[in-house]
């Protein structure tokens, strides 16, 4: 993934999506365009349900992600689970903390 262009109206980024399948390409689209929507409502049912589809859907692209396939041969080992498990774990301890995380390039 680059960033190609930058400016206060718009950000465009690149995936390569050489090793990516179809399903997963569609879903980083609707990543994209739900956390645009996300980051810009002012409803409250919206923000809330947003967020929750976000989650739902970065969740979905972990269990896609190419690393399950790759290591199948050690399909006892639920990887995708354990990943899911430790980002939940990370994103708990920073939900309660004041500070936001940024990230500048």
């Amino acid at each position: 993934m680059a960033m190609t262009h930058l400016d206060k109206k718009s950000i465009k980024v690149d995936f390569d999506t050489t090793e990516l399948n179809s399903q997963q390409i569609r879903l980083i689209k609707s990543i994209c365009t739900m956390l645009n929507h996300v980051l810009v409502t002012d409803d409250e049912g919206e923000y809330f349900d947003g967020s929750a589809e976000l989650m739902r859907m970065v969740a979905s692209a972990v269990k896609q992600a190419n690393f399950t396939t790759e290591w199948a041969e050690n399909q006892q080992i639920p990887y995708a689970q354990q990943a899911l498990e430790f980002c939940i774990d990370m994103v708990s301890d920073q939900m309660y903390q004041d500070d936001i995380i940024k990230h500048d390039n």
